[in-house]
């Protein structure tokens, strides 16, 4: 797939109208100033003969342009198109995301990906207009600025949790790319000149963890604050969640409002986050028992809460039917529940095929409580206190300690077995069709079980399951037809979002509480 070329007169119009619903999807290089902007700034609209459009922070960077100090450009969301496209370019960008140039450079990034680096470098530059080094380098840039203006680390702690292998990298990038030293960056946000989406001024905090370098374990707590596109309904997401928290493992409390806490496996150890939603935001608090792991624990977050998604380009689409769009004009902003990992996903998929919510929940704690790994003694507390379980220990264990039909159990120990001898893939760098195509190689798993684990784990947003139980209960509420050939030709009208109207299937398919 070869991605279509910016559009000038919309990408100028965006600008001129200071829409921020265009922020991360492109940014504007200025000509006449040496300096590129989120669509959104404030600033007066440049001319049109001094403007040019890239898809990339990186790749206004490497022609030459550096950020602006007054919008900010990297504190945005980021763009809906690596998570709604399945190209190379969409998948290189969310496993840089998630830190797999920091931690297997681009030679990693490039196996993950099944091409040279060479060939992956040619792709890039062509769709993007930056190689994966560059890209990681704005990666890098973005997660260290967000850390600046949202908490008080040392620039030194800032410089590792951002991804960067040393202080002097560190510095160069961070002049670089925004024109002034780290310290001075930080300053200007304390001075208030920052946009509002940075960061908020109560509520932020990050423990300092001074004396360590890059690869060092130091467990500390930060407070972000992620933005959203709007219309965000975090009740939803948060709430999905809570109803399918497993104990140990997770944690909810709904005091004044929802906060869902998890324990979760990243890359160099374990870490503890905390979700509560906000107007047109996320609370992350998260303890991290290496904080190198904090951009992939963002990335994660994001993926989770599907916070990239473009609520008023789907909610669009799925408002023009007048048997949706009720449920659209009353639940806006309906996101898709992501994951943390693709193991865990795959064994709920498993456990939770032909039962109950409520039944599935009390399988996984089973699970969890007998072979999930216990938390580091610093991470304990907060309402959890074990991992799931890793692939090795399922394919080993999870036949005899999961009850139920055997066939259930013996699916889960072989998907398990070949998740851990590296035979099936479940991350982000995978199209729907290599991983469904992967899943449903292996005897036990279905059509189901495949395309769930592809709308959890790669936020695939044109998913439908018409066969399942829920589904055609809320197309039957809805006025859609319940039979699942006639709802997939029903909801072809629906694509590229067919995930999205699902979400409003099911929620139309379970009683609500009434407001009080």
């Amino acid at each position: 797939m070869t991605t279509a070329p910016l559009d000038f007169d919309t990408c100028y119009s965006a600008v001129s109208s200071f829409d921020k619903r265009f922020d991360g999807q492109f940014f504007t290089a200025v000509r006449s100033t040496g300096i590129y902007c989120r669509p959104s700034c404030p600033a007066r609209t440049p001319k049109r003969q001094n403007c040019t459009f890239y898809r990339t922070s990186a790749a206004a960077h490497g022609a030459g342009y550096r950020a602006c100090k007054r919008c900010l450009p990297e504190a945005v969301p980021g763009s809906p198109e690596w998570n709604a496209r399945e190209d190379v370019a969409a998948r290189t960008m969310r496993l840089i995301a998630d830190g797999v140039v920091d931690r297997d450079g681009v030679t990693g990034l490039a196996a993950r990906l099944g091409y040279s680096e060479r060939q992956l470098g040619r792709i890039l530059n062509d769709e993007l207009g930056a190689g994966p080094l560059q890209l990681a380098r704005a990666q890098r840039a973005q997660n260290a600025r967000y850390l600046l203006v949202a908490t008080p680390l040392p620039a030194s702690e800032v410089a590792f949790a951002a991804g960067f292998a040393s202080i002097r990298q560190f510095n160069d990038t961070i002049g670089e790319v925004f024109g002034m030293a780290p310290t001075a960056l930080r300053d200007r946000a304390r001075l208030g000149e920052r946009p509002l989406e940075a960061a908020s001024p109560d509520g932020l905090s990050g423990d300092s963890l001074t004396g360590r370098s890059a690869g060092q374990p130091a467990v500390g707590t930060i407070t972000l604050r992620l933005r959203v596109r709007e219309p965000f309904n975090g009740a939803q997401i948060l709430g999905w969640l809570a109803k399918r928290a497993v104990a140990g493992l997770e944690h909810v409390e709904d005091a004044g409002g929802l906060t869902y806490t998890r324990a979760l496996r990243l890359d160099r150890g374990a870490a503890v986050m905390s979700l509560r939603a906000q107007d047109c935001a996320v609370s992350l608090t998260a303890r991290l028992e290496y904080l190198d792991d904090l951009p992939a624990l963002l990335a994660r977050t994001r993926r989770l809460l599907d916070l990239d998604a473009d609520p008023i380009a789907i909610d669009g689409v799925l408002s023009k039917d007048p048997r949706i769009a009720a449920s659209v004009s009353a639940n806006p902003g309906l996101r898709i529940p992501g994951s943390v990992g693709g193991m865990e996903m795959l064994a709920r998929a498993i456990v939770g095929q032909q039962v109950s919510v409520a039944a599935a929940r009390t399988a996984v704690e089973r699970l969890v409580g007998a072979l999930g790994e216990p938390l580091p003694d610093a991470l304990m507390g907060h309402g959890v206190d074990r991992l799931f379980p890793s692939a090795n220990v399922l394919a080993d264990s999870a036949r005899d300690t999961l009850t139920g039909p055997l066939a259930r159990r013996e699916a889960l120990a072989r998907a398990a077995q070949a998740v851990a001898d590296g035979t099936l893939s479940l991350d982000v760098a995978q199209t729907r069709a290599q991983l469904t195509q992967g899943l449903e190689s292996l005897r036990g798993i279905g059509p189901w079980t495949a395309n769930y684990v592809a709308l959890r784990v790669l936020g695939s947003p044109d998913v439908l399951l018409t066969g399942d139980s829920a589904v055609r209960a809320g197309a039957a509420a809805l006025g859609l037809p319940d039979a699942p050939k006639a709802l997939a030709e029903a909801a072809a009208a629906f694509s590229p979002w067919r995930s999205y109207l699902m979400m409003h299937l099911w929620r139309a398919a379970s009683p609500q509480p009434k407001e009080t």
